[in-house]
């Protein structure tokens, strides 16, 4: 319980708990602040597809309203609802979605990313089928188009930023439209300060400021509002294990005191940085 196994998607709650999904491990972990080590809270039965068991899950997101856990059980191809506290088993809330990245926004309605359809739909409560709000015209880079879209973030407007991994680039849906905008990278794949590759983790601060983890450049990036390029903030010193090197970032988060959380997948571990 004091090691992870190629830790994905990861949450921050208010009070500091960090809501890790494990790949390896086909659980969820939680790690109260400052503590040594962490505990399941769900899944941890081994790879299967019973509700008590997860297979390969990417991402997790925390709903205090209901104080209930979502969870990309990706493996399954499903999204699972589980209780926050003691909860043995899961439900069942989406099925047939490749899910990889989760959010939710101010109206707890759920927002789930689809790398086999290239897509991202928005689900309320009780409603089957979800409401298509990023993508959904096949693999591609016209702006009404995404290849692999990863990890998702929501804004307090309802905006959709995501991360388009095989374009190199962060887009922006506006609520409601048709087509995305093009918020950084999408100058091809590469290690310049306007290129992106592979781009996981995604979150916006209020400012609009954009914080991306760019997998395959080892480094996490800040774009300001409107920049044609951005800046190295941690890493970029190549792939290893030190303090400040990652072995591919994937998910990140912040705190409510404006810490970044950083999930480092090949070296297993979380790191955080006060920026």
């Amino acid at each position: 319980m004091d090691q992870l196994a190629c830790p994905n998607g990861l949450y921050v709650d208010d009070d500091q708990t960090v809501y890790i999904a494990e790949w390896s491990n086909h659980r969820i972990v939680e790690w109260k602040s400052g503590a040594t080590s962490g505990q399941v809270i769900a899944g941890g039965n081994g790879q299967g597809n019973r509700t008590d068991q997860l297979s390969n899950p990417t991402d997790v997101i925390v709903n205090s309203e209901n104080d209930a856990i979502y969870i990309c059980d990706y493996g399954n191809k499903r999204v699972m609802r589980w209780p926050r506290q003691n909860g043995t088993n899961g439900e069942v809330i989406i099925s047939d979605v490749a899910c990889w990245g989760l959010a939710i926004d101010s109206n707890g309605y759920i927002y789930v990313s689809d790398i086999n359809k290239h897509e991202v739909k928005r689900w309320i409560s009780g409603n089957t089928n979800g409401t298509l709000v990023a993508g959904g015209n096949g693999p591609g880079n016209r702006f009404n188009q995404l290849n692999f879209p990863y990890y998702i973030f929501v804004d307090q407007e309802h905006s959709l930023y995501v991360s388009d991994g095989n374009n190199h680039r962060i887009m922006k849906w506006p609520k409601g439209a048709k087509e995305g905008i093009l918020v950084a990278g999408g100058q091809g794949k590469g290690d310049s300060l306007g290129q992106f590759s592979n781009p996981r983790g995604v979150v916006v601060n209020q400012l609009g400021t954009i914080y991306a983890a760019d997998c395959s450049n080892y480094r996490i990036m800040r774009w300001p509002k409107g920049a044609a390029q951005g800046a190295v903030i941690l890493g970029g010193n190549g792939q290893g294990p030190q303090a400040n090197q990652f072995n591919a970032p994937l998910g990140l988060s912040f705190d409510r005191q404006g810490s970044l959380y950083v999930v480092d997948y090949g070296n297993h571990r979380v790191q955080k940085f006060n920026i």
